[in-house]
């Protein structure tokens, strides 16, 4: 009789296969590949396996099918039984993605975002027993898409959970997440592998390659935009109280007309007083002349420590140095200081020519006057 020999040379996706006839016997010869094992199976049992190499049926070989079969070896012995190959190479080219975004409140500014991620991840049959029996199953076949669809929804859930679960503990930006790609790889593949092992196969660098969000998403686009004009005014170096008090001043120079001209002028010149005295001493000037103030001189500040005469809108004595804006007392006369930071203005400014800020802070609600640094509205209980 002549001798059966049995091998398989087929694709690399195709992890498991069976050989087509259960048709063996003592004389059979298995060749397994150096990236193969073959796994004998009989009765829904998954008996003896062979590595490498050239292998003859015989009972120093098949104990575990001898026993269980109870074939009387000594001749060329029939017997039936199935002979499944498994693929042990390492396959990296498993890819993986979000099918629908991550909806997730960013920690840093608190918005809802969606979020997308992508990546991919090899993988390695591990256990060829507990990978038969746990997943291949009846089938003649099993090929990597096929386990890449068993496994999609597991993946992707934990996929999303570790993410999710990492941004939040550790408070970081969706914005700046690229940065930590390599520490999240790394934990959510442990998790990942943690589930393949399950079933006899195991996960080789698991890559999250990006984690972004849709540029044309309205919350992306408003908290890029917030974010650029945050820089911006970091550059011009102006808060977003000074930006809202000089566009308030500058809607109240375009509405008003006639007589008050100048005054609009005068108030469209005071956004700059932050970038030097100069402009605002002008700007008392102006106010002071539209007022009926005839005087040529401008108003002036004693300094607490020298005495040297010091122009009302200067922040330190020109003579020692001494910072005006922080000194001490009633302002002179003819002058208020400024709620906000303390300088000196003419008593009939209203808005402040160093900071540009209110001279006189009233209620948002009820418009009844407020103490300086008031939280709180004493008349409606306002938050201010």
């Amino acid at each position: 009789m002549a001798i059966k020999i049995i091998k398989y040379e087929g694709q690399p996706e195709v992890l498991a296969w069976k050989y087509p006839s259960d048709e063996l016997g003592t004389w059979t010869q298995v060749i397994v590949n150096q990236s193969q094992e073959a796994l004998l199976y009989k009765s829904g049992k998954a008996l003896d396996l062979f590595g490498p190499g050239r292998h003859t049926l015989k009972t120093q070989n098949i104990p575990l099918l001898g026993k269980l079969a109870k074939i009387p070896f000594g001749g060329q012995t029939p017997f039936k039984a199935e002979v499944w190959y498994i693929n042990k190479l390492v396959d990296l080219d498993v890819k993986w993605g979000t099918m629908d975004p991550i909806q997730l409140q960013d920690p840093k500014y608190g918005v809802f975002i969606p979020v997308r991620s992508f990546g991919q991840f090899g993988i390695q049959i591990k256990d060829s027993r507990k990978f038969l029996v746990k997943l291949v199953g009846t089938a003649k076949t099993f090929d990597k898409p096929t386990l890449v669809k068993y496994f999609r929804g597991i993946v992707m859930t934990k996929i999303k959970d570790m993410i999710s679960e990492y941004l939040v503990l550790k408070r970081i930006s969706i914005l700046d997440v690229n940065a930590y790609i390599d520490d999240i790889s790394e934990e959510v593949g442990e998790k990942i592998n943690e589930t393949f092992q399950k079933y006899g196969v195991e996960v080789h660098d698991f890559m999250v390659n990006s984690i972004n969000v849709p540029e044309d998403d309205p919350a992306v686009m408003k908290l890029k935009a917030a974010l650029a004009k945050k820089a911006e005014m970091d550059i011009m170096g102006y808060s977003y109280q000074e930006q809202r008090s000089y566009d308030t001043m500058d809607k109240a120079a375009s509405n008003e007309g006639g007589g008050a001209t100048l005054m609009n002028a005068g108030m469209q010149m005071g956004m700059g007083a932050t970038m030097g005295a100069a402009v605002g001493s002008q700007m008392g000037k102006m106010t002071s002349n539209l007022q009926g103030n005839t005087q040529n001189e401008e108003p002036q500040v004693i300094c607490p420590k020298c005495n040297a005469k010091n122009s009302a809108s200067s922040k330190f004595c020109h003579t020692c140095g001494k910072n005006l804006k922080k000194a001490e007392g009633d302002a002179p006369s003819g002058m208020k200081k400024c709620p906000k930071c303390q300088a000196n203005n003419p008593a009939n400014a209203k808005f402040c020519s160093t900071c540009g800020g209110k001279m006189e802070l009233v209620c948002s609600s009820c418009n009844h006057k407020l103490a300086p640094g008031a939280k709180f509205c004493p008349n409606c209980g306002q938050k201010q």
